[in-house]
């Protein structure tokens, strides 16, 4: 019977000498059995829907965020960022990540050296990858050759002592889906963005705070880049905008900076910023304290992945 029946049933004229109210309720039973094995045979080759412990994975952090949590990162490879946000951080005991590129190290009154990067690394803080030229990476032409541009870094990195980065900046805040592929291919863990799309570039607003559950490890928004214009008051916003299960991003640059005086912040105001998340029981970590947040078996379907994005 196509492969159902456990026994082959053949069906002959009845005999009518032979036909009692046993034979007839043995040969029901049998069909019975018969129509059970189909039914459950068929139900067994269906396709199955995904479980809904299965759908909601991605909606669940894989570890709980504590309240309060911030993730403190630092652009372009500044001086300053040695000489007076590294130590003040070491005295308050905060974590950050500073994200190297070469793109200014020639200026070396006023940018890293990749030794001096080194000093931070032993400092305990995380060393990033912010790319070899800052170039545009949203255009597809330069995202395609990312991967020769993180390898440079990284062999620069390993000269110094500094291990090879997991976590990644977007240059100018520009991203696509060439350089979101390359960054999969050399095994970057995190990459940080900026407030863009959701904020133009430029406004003193609050940006996004990072949802585990909604955005990609390779998207993670900025909730707020620093600039000049900044008073406390607004730097009170950004920290306090995180609903629970979320995390305040900061990204800052040079403090301060001269050659870059569009995201440049003050020293005094750097200090009243940092001072406040002391006093106030915030909890500052780098960008790959993040990974342990993220259930990587399972990552958010974020639409931004597929998006070309620069400025």
């Amino acid at each position: 019977m196509n492969g159902w029946a456990r026994e082959k049933v053949v069906f002959k004229e009845p005999n009518p000498k032979l036909i009692t109210g046993s034979n007839v309720n043995n040969m029901l039973k049998k069909i019975i059995l018969l129509l059970l094995l189909m039914v459950s045979t068929i139900i067994a080759g269906l396709p199955q829907g995904a479980s809904p412990n299965n759908r909601e994975a991605s909606k669940i952090p894989a570890a709980e965020i504590p309240p309060k949590t911030i993730v403190l990162t630092f652009d372009d490879a500044v001086k300053s960022q040695l000489t007076v946000v590294a130590p003040l951080l070491k005295q308050l005991g905060f974590q950050a990540t500073f994200f190297i590129t070469q793109s200014w190290m020639k200026d070396k009154s006023y940018f890293l050296t990749w030794e001096e990067t080194a000093e931070l690394y032993r400092m305990g803080f995380e060393i990033g990858n912010h790319s070899w030229t800052h170039s545009n990476f949203g255009k597809a032409e330069n995202g395609a050759k990312l991967g020769e541009e993180l390898q440079m870094v990284e062999k620069e990195l390993a000269r110094v002592g500094v291990p090879k980065p997991v976590s990644f900046a977007w240059c100018g805040n520009a991203f696509g889906p060439e350089a979101i592929a390359q960054l999969r291919r050399h095994g970057y863990k995190l990459a940080r963005r900026g407030m863009q799309p959701e904020v133009p570039y430029g406004a003193i607003q609050v940006g996004p705070a990072l949802d585990v559950t909604k955005h990609h490890p390779l998207l993670i928004p900025t909730t707020g880049d620093a600039y000049p214009a900044w008073t406390l008051e607004h730097f009170k916003r950004v920290i306090s905008s995180a609903r629970p299960g979320e995390v305040v991003v900061l990204q800052f640059h040079g403090v301060p900076d001269i050659s870059h005086p569009w995201v440049n912040t003050p020293a005094e105001a750097f200090r009243e910023y940092m001072n406040y998340l002391k006093q106030n029981g915030y909890r500052t970590i780098a960008m790959r304290d993040l990974l342990q947040y993220y259930n990587t078996s399972r990552l958010p379907d974020d639409p931004l992945v597929k998006t070309r994005f620069g400025r």
